[in-house]
C-alpha cells in the first residue's frame, strides 16, 4: 500500500519526517510521500528540509519520496513555485482541490490541473470537464481518508469512473490518528464502493508512477 499525501511539523503536521515514515512503515506501507504545505512564504524553506530529509533516509526501509502540497496559492504563483520545487529536487507536486470544507478559491481546480501536478487532493464537487482534463493529463484524483475532506468522495468516484481518469487512495494524514492500518483502509474504500478490482487497479497505477523515481 501506499499514500502520496501526508503532513509532517515541516507544515501542520504533528510529526517529525522520520516518526511519520516509521509509523507508516510499521503499518505495512510500501512508500509514502511528504507533502507539506507551501506558498512564496514557506517554500524555500520547506522544501530543501524534505528534498534532504528523503535523500538521507535509508534505502532499505520505506520508500519516502519529496513532495509539497500548493495550498491556497495565488493562481499566478501556481508556475514560478511548480518549476522551483521540481528544480530543487520535489517528485510529487500535490495541489490543493476545491474541498467543501475549506474556502478554497472557485476555479482552483481547473487552474492546477493545467499545470504540472501530479495529484488533486480532495478537489471537492469536480466538473466532468475537469475530470477529463486529468485523464488527459495523467494527473492522479484524490479518495481521501480525512473526514472533513471525504464527503464528496463518491461524487469523485462516480466521475472518475465515467471518464476514466485515474484515482489515488491517501490519507492527508497530518496526526499518529490519521495513519490507517492496512484492513482500516481496505475497509473504507469497500464502504464507498470501491470493487476489489478496482482497489488493486488504483494500487497498481500507483505503484506504477512510484517507480518511475529511482533512488
Amino acid at each position: 500500500m501506499f499514500d502520496l499525501h501526508t503532513h509532517s511539523l515541516l507544515s501542520d503536521g504533528e510529526l517529525l519526517p522520520s516518526e511519520l515514515a516509521r509509523r507508516f512503515e510499521d503499518k505495512g506501507y510500501k512508500a509514502i510521500a511528504i507533502t507539506d504545505h507551501v506558498d512564496v512564504s514557506n517554500i524555500k524553506m520547506v522544501v530543501p528540509a524534505i528534498v534532504e530529509f528523503c535523500k538521507k533516509w535509508p534505502k532499505n526501509r520505506i520508500k519516502v519520496l519529496a513532495g509539497i502540497e500548493l495550498t491556497h496559492i495565488p493562481f499566478e504563483h501556481f508556475a514560478p513555485l511548480i518549476n522551483y520545487a521540481r528544480k530543487k529536487g520535489i517528485k510529487i507536486i500535490v495541489a490543493h482541490g476545491q474541498t467543501i470544507s475549506e474556502p478554497v478559491i472557485s476555479g482552483t481546480n481547473a487552474l492546477a490541473l493545467h499545470n504540472d501536478i501530479d495529484i488533486l487532493a480532495h478537489p471537492g464537487y469536480i466538473t466532468k470537464e475537469e475530470v477529463l482534463l486529468a485523464k488527459q493529463k495523467n494527473i492522479f484524483l484524490e479518495i481521501t481518508f480525512r473526514s472533513s475532506h471525504s464527503l464528496t468522495n463518491q461524487h469523485v468516484l462516480k466521475l472518475a469512473r465515467d471518464c476514466g481518469a485515474k484515482l489515488i487512495l491517501n490519507s492527508d494524514s497530518h496526526e499518529c490518528e490519521d495513519i490507517l492500518s492496512l484492513d482500516q483502509r481496505s475497509s473504507n474504500c469497500l464502504k464507498l464502493g470501491l470493487a476489489i478490482d478496482e482497489i488493486r487497479k488504483i494500487e497498481q497505477d500507483t505503484a506504477e508512477f512510484i517507480s518511475t523515481f529511482k533512488d
